[in-house]
């Protein structure tokens, strides 16, 4: 298999090329009757993922490989890692995350894809430590865990990378576009799975004395590209379905939740797929979209720049263009507000003021960062 090399850092990229008049000018255009307004801050080469620093600035991934160290207005940014990725399809350098105690230990986590020498491929989790000075790195990385198994094909990897409150790091495992993997108590594909934070299988998980990989938290799903905990611990997760039957789910320990056995949607063939029912031994999602939306992300928002949306879950489109909200009222969820936003939409962030951020996938979308303020 690949080893991780961090190659050298290269010089800091052009400060955004947009003009004031520019960036305002579609702000106003994006803002257009919605409850916040649009600012755009950078423009990136097909993004994936961001988090904020402590200070304000921000790692932000782009699928080739390159992680970015961003100022807090977005004007500068520094390549402080090169990752020997595969960026084919859907694969690439994903999602970043920091450690809880990131203050003291300084350790970044990221998933990417990688193939092997026999041409299969599969998810990484790795991390590495942000080292301070004046040219930013990302030291000392090591990988941390990879799928089992690797298989053919470029799609449904997932990689998304949670940590809950009692510090176990939780993280997502497509079933690459195979199906039945995600069934197969043997394999992580298909899974939520839930570690230590140095990539071993935690204590407890529920499914290991039923003969499950040890990893394994949660099985059934398809393509997870969204996990955050909300204030009381529960864990929500979105996933895109086949022809229609995107779900938002309540990840709930040990509970199997029907791919491809049951799903809200059909095969791209036109040919059925039985809806979840009461009874079916499946977990039905909280809720569900028909058409598809091609959910990219989630978070819970906790914010106090928009305290009316406190505890609601919010959900990029990539083929929706669109952010949605998720009412959310304890472990139930109902439809709320989707917004078009003209573009093909990746990832959001909660910013440190309460502002909600947004990066567009690339591509006809630009690859902006967005940031959405509460409207005046």
């Amino acid at each position: 298999m690949k080893s991780l090399i961090l190659l050298p850092a290269a010089l800091l990229a052009a400060c955004n090329p947009q003009s004031g008049a520019q960036a305002q000018e579609r702000a106003t255009s994006a803002s257009a009757g919605k409850p916040f307004t649009v600012t755009t801050i950078a423009d990136f080469d097909a993004p994936w993922a961001m988090t904020f620093l402590p200070d304000g600035r921000m790692l932000v991934t782009e699928k080739a490989g390159t992680l970015l160290l961003v100022s807090a207005d977005g004007k500068t940014k520094t390549p402080i890692a090169t990752m020997p990725v595969m960026a084919e399809g859907q694969g690439g350098l994903m999602d970043v995350v920091l450690h809880p105690k990131f203050a003291q230990n300084h350790l970044v986590y990221f998933s990417y894809s990688e193939a092997r020498a026999d041409g299969l491929k599969g998810v990484v989790l790795a991390r590495g430590t942000f080292v301070e000075g004046a040219v930013p790195e990302l030291g000392k990385i090591e990988t941390l865990f990879r799928a089992n198994s690797y298989v053919e094909g470029n799609g449904h990897f997932s990689g998304r990378i949670a940590f809950a409150p009692d510090g176990h790091l939780f993280f997502t495992n497509g079933e690459r576009q195979k199906f039945t993997p995600a069934q197969d108590p043997k394999v992580t594909l298909g899974k939520v799975l839930r570690l230590n934070d140095d990539g071993t299988p935690a204590a407890g998980n529920p499914l290991a004395a039923k003969g499950f990989d040890p990893t394994i938290w949660s099985y059934g799903h398809r393509n997870l590209l969204g996990i955050a905990f909300d204030a009381k611990g529960n864990l929500w997760e979105i996933e895109m379905g086949p022809k229609g039957g995107d779900e938002v789910n309540l990840v709930q320990p040990g509970r199997n939740y029907g791919w491809p056995n049951a799903s809200n949607g059909s095969n791209y063939d036109g040919s059925d797929i039985p809806d979840h029912k009461p009874g079916d031994g499946f977990e039905p999602p909280k809720v569900w979209w028909n058409p598809s939306i091609s959910p990219a992300d989630l978070i819970v928002y906790s914010g106090k720049a928009f305290p009316q949306w406190q505890g609601d879950i919010f959900i990029p489109a990539l083929s929706g263009k669109a952010l949605i909200r998720v009412d959310v009222n304890g472990t139930n969820a109902t439809k709320g507000d989707q917004w078009d936003m003209a573009a093909r939409i990746r990832e959001v962030e909660q910013g440190p003021d309460g502002a909600i951020w947004l990066l567009e996938d690339g591509g006809e979308s630009q690859g902006r960062l967005l940031k959405l303020t509460p409207a005046r």
